[in-house]
């Protein structure tokens, strides 16, 4: 096997980016994991009173094993919140649990976007484990064909973290809107879920970025050969 030096010139900021991002999630969800809203709800209740008032009677709330594991499944139609998060009483609690029911409301109000994510999982799926064999054996067998299937099915790894950053930042939205308006937070804890949340948001931004020097990176090394 061999080390390609361009490949880390290329994709070096989306790298640099990625795990600042990720630091910075982690340390902000901790700092304000510690601060309670002054109304006391937990992030399950929360969920719940921000479905209902969404008028969603049909989508469940249940804990979710691990670390910020968080999400919205919609075949099953449920919210899924980590035990810190259904169980938590804090800023970030309440924040994460009300970007999931965002993402539950985009679902309910055929939010197109949302859908447009849900059709690429499985070619976004097949791409990422499948397109750096079909390159690399095209490389081997120099067959230019078998190349651009390759980066073709990569491509739709593009498209899939093109589409969800958006869906992403728009359940996020949601979210800081669903919690003022309740009056479940007061301004200054409106301030900490806006921290959160684009704390969050910066994860997805980082994913498109590397996905997208990726590509480049394959296209580059292609033509160039």
């Amino acid at each position: 096997m061999f080390f390609d030096p361009l490949y880390l010139i290329i994709i070096a900021p989306g790298l640099i980016l990625s795990l600042w991002a990720s630091h910075k999630v982690k340390s902000t969800f901790r700092e304000f994991s510690e601060m309670k809203i002054s109304k006391g709800l937990s992030g399950s209740e929360v969920a719940r009173m921000l479905l209902n008032r969404s008028g969603i009677r049909d989508v469940k709330v249940e804990p979710h094993e691990g670390v910020l594991s968080d999400h919205y499944d919609p075949r099953d139609r449920v919210v899924r919140l980590s035990p810190e998060v259904y169980q938590g009483r804090s800023i970030s609690s309440v924040g994460v649990a009300a970007h999931e029911v965002g993402h539950a409301i985009q679902d309910a109000q055929n939010y197109s976007l949302m859908g447009i994510r849900q059709n690429l999982v499985g070619p976004a799926s097949i791409g990422s484990n499948m397109s750096f064999f079909v390159i690399f054996i095209g490389f081997l067998m120099q067959a230019s064909a078998m190349i651009w299937m390759g980066i073709a099915l990569f491509s739709a790894v593009v498209l899939f973290q093109l589409v969800t950053f958006p869906v992403e930042w728009n359940a996020s939205s949601r979210a800081k809107k669903q919690l003022v308006a309740t009056g479940i937070i007061n301004s200054n804890e409106a301030a900490g879920v806006n921290k959160v949340l684009n704390a969050a948001a910066l994860t997805y931004l980082a994913a498109l970025i590397t996905s997208i020097l990726t590509l480049l990176y394959y296209i580059i090394r292609f033509t160039d050969r």
